[in-house]
């Protein structure tokens, strides 16, 4: 298995010193910025502990560090000093080999509060904002430092055309254009 590195997803191989570099400028390009965009409220309350474990990835907006994975997922596992540790995972059908990179997240403020940031890469963080959140924690809106990141998850490997259609107009009322969404695949049974 190939090692990736994430905001959420990022792929790499072979190539850390460059990859840093990118991901600096692209955090000084931010502002290092981890709260949510204007606009946007976090979830809250939140439980981590409901939002602990595997969630798939549904739609994305497009970046070359997740470009071409399909079955990506992340798995949340809550640590004793209250971090939070995040697995992610995707298929690279280019090389037909699976990549996966741990990061950790940690809460920003208030514990009952959507509002994480996520490091894959030392010391450099990245905004990890829970925008929506289906009551009983089946899907999830994430936004990161503005509206060019953008996550749909789900419990499930698919949504209900009903359950899509509700996650797309909230994500409407916050801003974001649902038309640059990528629709992850996530058809592979060993996935």
């Amino acid at each position: 298995m190939k090692e990736f590195l994430a905001f959420p997803c990022c792929p790499v191989r072979g190539m850390r010193a460059w990859l840093a570099l990118g991901f600096a400028l692209l955090m000084g390009l931010t502002g290092c910025s981890t709260a949510p965009p204007d606009g946007i409220t976090v979830v809250s309350p939140f439980d981590v502990n409901r939002y602990a474990g595997k969630w798939y990835e549904i739609a994305r907006m497009d970046h070359s560090f997740e470009r071409g994975l399909s079955e990506v997922s992340a798995t949340y596992r809550l640590q004793p000093d209250g971090s939070v540790q995040v697995v992610n995972r995707g298929f690279d059908s280019a090389r037909q080999d699976w990549k996966e990179a741990v990061g950790k997240a940690v809460f920003t403020g208030d514990t009952h509060r959507g509002a994480l940031k996520v490091s894959f890469f030392g010391p450099f963080y990245g905004g990890y904002n829970v925008a929506a959140l289906d009551p009983s924690y089946r899907w999830s809106l994430v936004v990161g430092p503005d509206r060019g990141y953008v996550w749909i998850l789900s419990r499930d490997k698919q949504l209900t055309p009903e359950v899509r259609e509700q996650v797309l107009a909230q994500a409407r009322k916050l801003g974001i254009d649902v038309d640059r969404l990528i629709w992850v695949a996530q058809t592979r049974p060993d996935a």
